[in-house]
């Protein structure tokens, strides 16, 4: 069969929220008195909310009540939100908006598979949620990156076979989403880490869609 759906991960492939998460926990990790910077904040890519946290906290040797840890993954989200009010379709990185015309014009379906609960917002700042045809409920998603669930749930609800899709995604955890998933995997970022990936782009602009499309013919 050919390709029939694109399935993206949002931040890193279509925009950059990566910034905001880093500031939010930043501060976060500041009142807690625990040491955070930037090289910590790249072992968050792709995990949701609660891992990330938990990686923070453990990174502290603190081990708090339940309670006490919602309160933080709140307080969290509270701020980024706040961060993320500032985000316009300038946001949205080069190539997007053609990429996701030449995918229309040949009725390939487009789907989000992201760990954010927040993407819906996201998208909306971006104004490309119009864009897709089915985005993941990241509130119903009970395993995160990198289990294959909210791969399989999107291409579940555009009724397409995982082999008939394509995920994007800039993180390790990611593509091992897309690959457990029994999809076909595009990296968008550094060849050097993400090379597990069928094809990868250093930026989404460069994406090659006739590249792409021919993973999905039999190899002869």
């Amino acid at each position: 069969m050919s390709i029939q759906a694109f399935i993206f991960d949002l931040d890193g492939v279509l925009t950059d929220t990566a910034e905001y998460h880093f500031l939010a926990w930043k501060a976060l990790a500041d009142e807690l008195g625990i040491p955070f910077d930037r090289h910590d904040n790249e072992a968050l890519k792709g995990v949701d909310r609660m891992g990330s946290l938990s990686f923070i906290l453990s990174k502290g040797e603190l081990e708090l009540p339940e309670e006490q840890v919602l309160v933080l993954a709140d307080k969290k989200n509270r701020h980024y939100q706040q961060l993320i009010e500032h985000m316009s379709p300038a946001d949205l990185f080069a190539g997007a908006h053609q990429l996701f015309a030449d995918l229309k014009s040949r009725r390939i379906a487009i789907g989000l598979a992201s760990a954010s609960k927040n993407a819906p917002m996201v998208l909306d700042r971006l104004g490309i949620a119009d864009q897709f045809d089915y985005v993941a409920d990241a509130a119903k998603v009970k395993q995160g990156k990198p289990h294959p669930e909210i791969f399989l749930t999107v291409a579940d609800a555009l009724t397409i076979a995982p082999q008939d899709c394509v995920g994007i995604e800039d993180s390790l955890a990611g593509l091992q989403s897309i690959q457990d998933a029994g999809m076909h995997s595009v990296g968008i970022g550094d060849k050097q880490v993400l090379n597990g990936a069928e094809q990868v782009y250093a930026q989404l602009h460069e994406v090659d869609l006739a590249e792409v499309l021919a993973l999905g013919k039999p190899q002869r």
